[in-house]
């Protein structure tokens, strides 16, 4: 019965929907039936920007419906019919927000951005009723407080008391007023979110520097010349022309390779400069944000936003989090000076007559590596055509795990480069996921690179398995008319890491839906990710294949020898930017702000206190950190990247010592990781994989860093 209620509400909604375009004659919205595709790929050719809505509010209706059945049940509440029932609800809701989440981020328009300031404040809306429902939380509480005899297992018992605390994080114990008031904070900050995000796509893509004398293209590869050419062309901008933008295939090579020390200049204070200031300045949004979440902080009876998002992960407060960065941001700095002192050296042997300065940092630091180690990244990036590095990471997933990616070329797609993979067991063919890759940037795409997926896995009742469809998106070099996509080797490392992700979520082997996968602690979810970087640069996997684009050659191993020497070069830099942006994140976080900041200003004294170096900045400044000021996600959460790495650095030391593809250590890491998501403790997981737990060292010796004392850091009361 009530199935029938809601197909009939989500048919009125749609009803509705179709009559307001005559020309939709019987077109029926995709979401609010299963879908008629290959292993339940979101039909994508058959969605229009009318059925988003519809299908929202059809997908509300219908998880309140089920929310509604889970409280009126007259029997007492247990895990099958309270938790179990919830963690199975709001099915075709979910389907249109991955949906419309995913496209919104990468493949964006105009509709796209209007559609969003209604959607997203609707869903918040929803998640914070549903979140509040006093008499949803009574019966989670009572199961919550018999969970060791309710839900005895293991993961039953974790996703009791999952559901218990993302409740009373998101204000079930609070009175009437103030649950109110944390709705309107939670709708203010939605909606805050949404612009800081419009504001940087825009801010982005307004940015370009057209250079019309080809002499100031000295240095830069051909490929980032072609690149810049077809740019221009696309721009009608006509003959002799380059266009570089602020994407990372434009920007970086233009920082690392050229001769031009002005347009590297442009280059540098453009993107650091992003977004700060003019049409689309961030720097108001986020002192909204930044009080936003102080009162919200407050509501639920955390010192600050920081101890509110640390609370709920593996560090458990910002002391923790912060007492791991300092062991890394000290000999990082360090590292720094070594790096700048060997830059200076070289320009003051070349006569160039400069002090280094931040956007000479990449340039020096090429020509540094070219010289100690004779290599060249404009020839290296001819072994790494994107399609052979596509290539080594099924490779290195079927020798570790046994699984094998053919393509499906009619499967669909939401944008035409786009890719589409079966993947099965290579020893049985049973079907274990979809993988779909989309690695190039457009306008309509955020920066960055990222993994999410349009359906989770989960066992059903009947002990079978409904499999995900998982993707990677990318923002890599593109092909241009004489060569394919040549990838540096930051996209290689960054197409093994998303692929990492994308395992996690494929292998996916645990019962309930809300423990699959990548849903993790925060400051768990990156492991996966990370260690799979390692075998990016590893002899045995780069042989099968890094291979010449023109000839076919296998890469040397003069080379390789090379690469693997060169492996730490830079990580001063690399490391003391990474770790500075998550130290500015987590002083964000400390604050409770009684009136707006000068942001410059505030990440000024931060950069002060830490002793940050002259010739660097955040690898994120605070108007296009979209980590943490375009989302709750990793606010407060960005140091997790290195959080991890310690546990990533010290579980890659098994696979060395063992072998990196060593049968049993790949085993015990599949099934104590990538299959077990989050359905037990983080730190049991790394145990029962590692045998211990971890301690920073391993990550230092990966950087090639070494230890020193302590250094208190000074933190903001933001007064």
């Amino acid at each position: 019965m009530k199935k029938a209620i809601v197909y009939t509400t989500a048919a009125a909604l749609l009803t509705g929907a179709v009559a307001c375009n005559k020309k939709a004659e019987m077109h029926q919205n995709p979401f609010l039936t299963a879908y008629d595709t290959p292993y339940e790929i979101p039909p994508f050719d058959k969605i229009t920007y009318d059925d988003y809505m519809p299908a929202l509010e059809a997908g509300i209706a219908e998880n309140k419906a089920e929310i509604d059945s889970i409280v009126a049940n007259p029997a007492t509440p247990d895990f099958e019919n309270t938790i179990l029932a919830l963690d199975n609800s709001g099915q075709t809701l979910t389907k249109v927000v991955m949906v419309f989440g995913a496209l919104n981020e990468s493949n964006s328009s105009d509709e796209m951005v209007a559609i969003a300031e209604k959607f997203f404040p609707a869903y918040s809306e929803f998640s914070d009723e549903m979140t509040m429902n006093d008499a949803l939380f009574e019966r989670i509480k009572y199961v919550y407080d018999r969970r060791d005899s309710l839900a005895p297992e293991t993961d039953s018992r974790r996703l009791v008391e999952e559901y218990y605390k993302n409740f009373t994080r998101n204000g079930a114990l609070l009175d009437a007023e103030k649950k109110e008031e944390l709705k309107k904070v939670n709708t203010e900050l939605t909606n805050l979110y949404l612009q800081f995000n419009k504001n940087l796509l825009n801010a982005t893509n307004a940015f370009a520097i057209v250079v019309d004398n080809p002499e100031r293209l000295s240095g830069l590869p051909q490929s980032s010349i072609d690149q810049a050419a077809a740019e221009a062309k696309e721009r009608k901008l006509g003959e002799s022309k380059w266009v570089f933008t602020l994407h990372a295939p434009s920007r970086l090579p233009l920082l690392q390779f050229a001769d031009d020390r002005d347009l590297r200049r442009e280059m540098y204070e453009g993107y650091t400069n992003l977004a700060f200031g003019g049409e689309y300045d961030n720097t108001g949004v986020i002192n909204k944000i930044l009080a936003a979440r102080a009162r919200k902080a407050e509501l639920l009876g955390f010192e600050n936003f920081g101890e509110y998002c640390t609370d709920k992960v593996m560090a458990k407060n910002v002391a923790n989090a912060e007492n791991l960065l300092k062991q890394i941001w000290y000999p990082a700095v360090n590292r720094v000076k070594e790096e700048v002192a060997e830059m200076q050296a070289l320009a003051d042997a070349e006569n160039a007559g400069i002090k280094i300065e931040p956007q000479d940092y990449y340039y020096y630091a090429e020509k540094v590596r070219k010289q100690k180690y004779d290599l060249d990244e404009s020839k290296v990036r001819e072994y790494f055509a994107l399609d052979s590095v596509r290539n080594g990471i099924f490779n290195m997933a079927e020798r570790l795990y046994g699984v094998k990616f053919t393509e499906m070329k009619d499967a669909p797609r939401y944008y035409d480069e786009v890719t589409v993979y079966d993947v099965t067991d290579a020893a049985t063919g049973e079907h274990v996921a979809v993988f779909m890759t989309d690695y190039f940037p457009r306008a309509s795409k955020r920066q960055g690179a990222w993994m999410s997926e349009f359906k989770g896995s989960w066992m059903n009742p009947d002990s079978t398995w409904s499999r995900p469809v998982i993707y990677n998106v990318g923002n890599f070099s593109r092909p241009t008319a004489d060569a394919p996509a040549l990838l540096t080797l930051d996209e290689v490392e960054t197409m093994f890491h998303e692929f990492g992700h994308g395992l996690h979520g494929m292998l996916a082997r645990a019962r309930y839906r809300g423990q699959a996968g990548t849903n993790v602690d925060r400051d768990f979810v990156e492991l996966p990710s990370q260690i799979h970087e390692h075998w990016a640069l590893e002899p045995e996997l780069l042989r099968s294949y890094a291979r010449h684009y023109r000839t076919g050659e296998v890469i040397p191993d003069s080379l390789i020898e090379r690469l693997q020497a060169a492996s730490t070069h830079n990580q001063g830099f690399t490391t003391a930017e990474l770790v500075g942006a998550a130290l500015l994140d987590l002083q964000y976080g400390k604050l409770n702000p009684e009136g707006d900041i000068d942001i410059a200003e505030f990440e000024k004294r931060v950069a002060d206190e830490l002793g940050m170096p002259a010739e660097l900045t955040y690898r994120y400044r605070s108007p296009y950190f979209k980590h943490v000021f375009g989302s709750d996600e990793y606010a407060s959460g960005y140091y997790t990247y290195l959080w991890a790495e310690v546990l990533d650095s010290d579980g890659f030391e098994l696979f060395k010592e063992k072998g990196i593809f060593d049968p049993e250590t790949a085993r015990k890491f599949k099934e104590n990781v990538l299959e077990k998501g989050g359905s037990e403790d983080p730190m049991t997981l790394y145990v029962n994989f590692r045998g211990h737990e971890p301690s920073v060292d391993a990550l230092l010796r990966n950087r090639g860093l070494k230890p020193v004392a302590n250094v208190n850091l000074k933190s903001h009361s933001g007064k």
